[in-house]
């Protein structure tokens, strides 16, 4: 994630009771606002595309896809709509928007969203509505526990197991700690991945601080208790300005020697530019085939899409396509009309969608949560770039 304030969504995330109340969940229109089959398919996605947090390239990913689509004649003649709208970072209009798509535009479904806080603010409202959404990129808590979600992203929880169970198992670092920035309601959900970890290898952090915020700016105290504890790897889930920060303030302080684990969201060319000769022990998680891989057959259709359609070639860009490609599969092999609740069928019997993008098979089916993509492959900064670490991928065990 990029481009978020140092306040994000801590208050914003202490709204998402008042504003759901406030919204109510209200009538919906069934089958997707009653459209006969001479009508477009309408799909929705709510993203952050303004206010604190800008991810933009998700839904325009997704868009490049659906347009492919309706250039070659649509699902059975049919074209698809993609209405994709802002939710501003702000839940009063999260909930507002959602309930437009679903009850006055008719959507069928909810593809290549990338939200700070969608998931927690409508999960309950899309379960309601019998609609079905494949979030381009899961970022809150809500987007992995609900049924009607399901990303296609391995997202900041599942991403911080998998980034520890690569650092102690596959680079046998031996004392491991964390650091970790606690936006909104967060902080169970990084503590249910640590502690997954553990029950996955039988090992404990020798830290696991979750005292810093969205507002925290010196890291030197934590970096220095770090050093003083002995941490021979530390994973940080701070956003890419936040890991620039951390990753200068330990270079500042002539600190060497630890590993500095990243998610996804500071694997950006920004960062890595950032970091200059200050990245060297920078490992960073990539939740999809490493985008900076210009070499990978596996990224070659969604490279040559994506630079067609003039969308910068991202993390998010990756999910946003996924997404799209996923629910064009789904689209098709729908029998019938399709509406609301054909593709919410669909998607409750779908079999597992093997792509070369990702490192285990995407699924939706009638569970009660969602999170599919449990693998990931590393990178780290080399001569102002990313390189790859690892070309197979890492997965946790039973994914």
């Amino acid at each position: 994630m990029r481009k978020i304030s140092k306040g994000l969504a801590a208050g914003a995330v202490a709204l998402l009771a008042v504003s759901v109340t406030a919204c109510g969940s209200g009538e919906t229109k069934g089958s997707g606002g009653g459209a006969t089959s001479a009508d477009p398919i309408v799909v929705g996605a709510i993203s952050s595309l303004s206010g604190p947090a800008a991810f933009p390239e998700a839904s325009q990913a997704a868009k490049a896809v659906f347009d492919r689509v309706n250039a070659a004649g649509g699902i059975n003649g049919r074209k698809i709509s993609y209405v994709s709208v802002d939710d501003k970072g702000d839940p009063s209009t999260a909930a507002q928007v959602s309930r437009d798509l679903i009850q006055n535009k008719g959507a069928v479904a909810l593809a290549g969203g990338a939200s700070l806080l969608d998931c927690q603010v409508n999960g309950a409202f899309y379960s309601q509505s019998g609609i079905s959404s494949i979030s381009g990129t899961g970022i809150d808590p809500g987007c992995f526990t609900s049924p009607a979600i399901s990303p296609v992203n391995t997202g900041p929880f599942l991403g911080t197991t998998v980034s520890l169970y690569h650092a102690s198992e596959v680079l046998k670092i031996d004392k491991l700690c964390g650091f970790f920035v606690i936006l909104g309601g967060t902080s169970e959900a990084y503590k249910g991945a640590v502690d997954q970890w553990s029950k996955i290898t039988g090992k404990q952090l020798l830290i696991n601080d979750r005292s810093l915020s969205g507002n925290t700016t010196d890291y030197t105290p934590y970096i220095l208790r770090a050093r003083d504890a002995g941490c021979k790897g530390v994973v940080f889930n701070g956003t890419e300005p936040m890991s620039v920060g951390w990753v200068k303030a330990a270079q500042a302080q002539g600190i060497t020697g630890i590993k500095w684990l990243v998610l996804t969201s500071t694997y950006t060319d920004a960062a890595v530019k950032a970091f200059g000769d200050a990245g060297k022990d920078v490992v960073a998680l990539s939740e999809f085939e490493p985008y900076s891989d210009a070499s990978s057959t596996a990224t070659k259709d969604w490279r040559e899409l994506m630079t067609q359609s003039k969308v910068p070639l991202t993390s998010f860009a990756q999910g946003g396509y996924q997404a799209a490609t996923n629910l064009v599969t789904v689209l098709k092999g729908i029998k019938g009309d399709i509406t609301r609740e054909s593709v919410t069928a669909a998607l409750k019997a779908l079999q597992p969608i093997e792509s070369g993008m990702v490192g285990t098979p995407y699924t939706f089916g009638p569970e009660q949560a969602h999170a599919s993509n449990r693998a990931a492959k590393f990178v780290q900064p080399d001569n102002g770039s990313w390189k790859v670490m690892t070309p197979d991928w890492i997965r946790l065990p039973n994914a």
